[in-house]
């Protein structure tokens, strides 16, 4: 697995600090308050793991399948939303909670998804944000890092459903891909 990555961008530390201080952010911007957590699925559930854990306050969790990808390394420009949400978001305080904003296709989706749940407030937070690739103009309200626009595994991000588990976040070898 280790052969297929070119470059490490991010090593399991830097991830560890940057992550916790998102958690302090979202706990004081949301004192007093229990916000719902939406982890995008797949690639988001390690990063909201370890997010929840750095906020310190009450919690919803849920999750939500989307995806403008399927096995490809570029949008389709169609997003599959899959797994609906299990219960109303009425004026809850939701954040969207992303592993990477690339294009920004699929997350202004379900941006207008949840919003047909009238929530009190709608938040974006991406561990990764690759601003060059977008195609709609959307940003998020948290970010982890700007990436550069490589193909990017590790932490919960993969390609084909492999790579998930690396602890770090690394560019793959373009012929791993190509």
């Amino acid at each position: 697995m280790r052969e297929d990555i070119q470059d490490i961008l991010f090593s399991e530390d830097v991830i560890k600090a940057r992550v916790r201080e998102l958690g302090t952010q979202i706990t004081q911007d949301y004192f007093g308050r229990t916000p719902a957590l939406v982890g995008i699925l797949k690639g988001s559930f390690i990063f909201l793991a370890d997010l929840v854990r750095s906020i310190g306050l009450c919690c919803e969790i849920k999750f939500l399948s989307a995806s403008s990808y399927g096995f490809s390394t570029v949008t389709t420009g169609k997003v599959k939303i899959g797994t609906q949400l299990d219960s109303e978001f009425s004026d809850k305080h939701v954040i969207l909670i992303e592993d990477i904003l690339d294009s920004g296709v699929t997350m202004a989706e379900l941006q207008r998804f949840v919003s047909g749940y009238g929530p009190a407030s709608l938040r974006v937070c991406t561990l990764l944000d690759k601003p060059e690739r977008r195609q709609t103009a959307i940003s998020a309200d948290y970010i982890g890092f700007e990436c550069p626009d490589e193909f990017l595994v590790g932490y919960g991000l993969d390609y084909a459903e492999r790579y998930r588990n690396l602890p770090f976040i690394a560019s793959l070898k373009p012929e791993i891909y190509l």
